[in-house]
């Protein structure tokens, strides 16, 4: 059942009038859309840390006349939008943070900025595109606010802080806004994202319907030996190579323990630390790694594999392993039946040939934690230029990461006509 009362030919010309006003104040706002992408660009900052960008995001929608909340989970902002015209709610997310990546591309807007991460100092850059998420959000907030009037319903923004992670011992993200009332007065029936991607040609989006992301739990191994020397490796217990085995034991689980058919899973190593000096055997060796699955139950599964594997072979050697896995983000999980009622908005705002199924994305995101609350859809912006070739794209992370800035106009449309596209025709979900 619809929500629109009015006579079908006479919404639909209304709904194409308010489509078409739309995208002319989108085109008109691209200057802006790129000054925007390119201040934050040149002003990255850690999460939690994103006072500066909060500031310009908080003053923008305050100028635009609306209510506008700050300090949610620290540093995010939400600003409601309320239509001319009664309905129901709809909210739009971007995230703020950068990464402590140094930045090597020549721009004259790149990142020259340093900080403290964990402890150590850091280049800080936005290498997966916040930059770009938040100005696209601010642009979408501007158009949505010259049709206020024939707007039915209302539009909740979210600019979030610390999806990148919260940085050790503080709490951030979207849990903490969930937690701090997010979706709460007004409450959002459904909530739309959009993830800027490497390697996907300018003018594409990319969707998918179930789990489209992995979720991501942290793991940390500790392998205890007996410290001797290293001419003389029977006297102790080397967690080195015990580590070693570990380390390739657990690549089995994957590729051997797990139905590879059912959905993917990656076990990575990231770092090895353990040893002082080339003939010391130490006592203990540490090893940082992340799990990554699109299903609960082999999420469960897994971890326990993990235990399992890096407890026997420790065990074969002599030595002891601990395994910690902290859950990290849930699987990124877009609603069936929110995607299907969407797809034509994307291919009437894209082009249908420029609209496509995405493979499914082993990262990891928070917007998980909104859609296990309510129904919501992450898609994915083509930011790359077409002429690139592939082994030369910069992967998102990568002090390398760049974008085609005539990419983004298309992410404010997207957007903005899947917000007003859901608040004037999509039936209840």
């Amino acid at each position: 059942m619809l929500r629109c009362p009015p006579p079908q030919s006479q919404a639909m010309s209304s709904l194409e009038t308010l489509r078409q006003q739309i995208d002319q104040h989108c085109a008109a706002l691209e200057p802006q859309l790129i000054a925007w992408r390119r201040d934050f660009h040149a002003h990255p900052e850690l999460s939690n840390r994103e006072f500066r960008t909060a500031a310009v995001v908080a003053a923008h929608l305050r100028s635009l006349g609306m209510d506008v909340q700050e300090q949610v989970a620290h540093t995010g902002v939400v600003g409601i939008l309320q239509g001319g015209l009664p309905g129901t709610v709809v909210a739009l997310r971007a995230d703020m943070d950068a990464l402590p990546v140094a930045e090597e591309v020549d721009l004259p807007f790149a990142s020259q900025a340093r900080a403290e991460y964990n402890g150590a100092e850091v280049g800080v850059m936005h290498a997966c595109g916040h930059d770009a998420h938040t100005a696209i959000l601010m642009a979408v907030a501007s158009a949505l606010v010259t049709v206020r009037a024939q707007l039915r319903g209302t539009v909740k923004f979210i600019f979030q802080p610390a999806e990148e992670q919260a940085p050790k011992g503080e709490e951030g993200g979207a849990q903490l806004m969930i937690e701090q009332g997010v979706l709460d007065n007004p409450a959002p029936e459904a909530i739309f994202g959009l993830h800027v991607i490497a390697g996907m040609p300018v003018g594409h989006i990319g969707y998918r319907a179930g789990p489209t992301m992995a979720s991501s739990d942290q793991l940390h191994i500790t392998v205890d030996g007996c410290q001797c020397h290293g001419a003389m490796p029977w006297m102790g217990t080397d967690p080195i190579v015990v580590a070693s085995q570990v380390v390739m034991g657990l690549q089995t689980i994957a590729s051997r323990q797990v139905d590879v058919t059912h959905e993917p899973s990656i076990i990575t190593i990231g770092a090895i630390h353990g040893g002082v000096r080339d003939n010391i055997i130490p006592d203990r060796v540490e090893l940082l790694g992340t799990i990554r699955t699109f299903d609960e139950n082999m999420r469960s599964d897994i971890a326990a594999r993990v235990q399992r594997t890096a407890d026997h072979i420790a065990q074969a050697s002599g030595a002891t392993a601990r395994v910690e896995v902290e859950r990290g983000y849930d699987v990124t999980i877009n609603h069936p039946a929110l995607t299907e009622a969407m797809v034509p908005t994307l291919e009437r705002v894209a082009g249908r040939a420029q609209v496509f199924i995405s493979p499914k994305l082993t990262g990891a995101e928070d917007f998980s934690r909104y859609q296990q609350r309510i129904p919501g859809l992450f898609v994915f912006l083509g930011i790359t230029d077409p002429a690139t070739p592939p082994g030369m794209v910069a992967s998102n992370h990568s002090p390398r990461f760049r974008i085609e800035e005539e990419g983004l106009l298309l992410g404010v449309r997207a957007l903005a006509h899947l917000a007003v596209d859901y608040l004037h025709e999509t039936p209840s979900l």
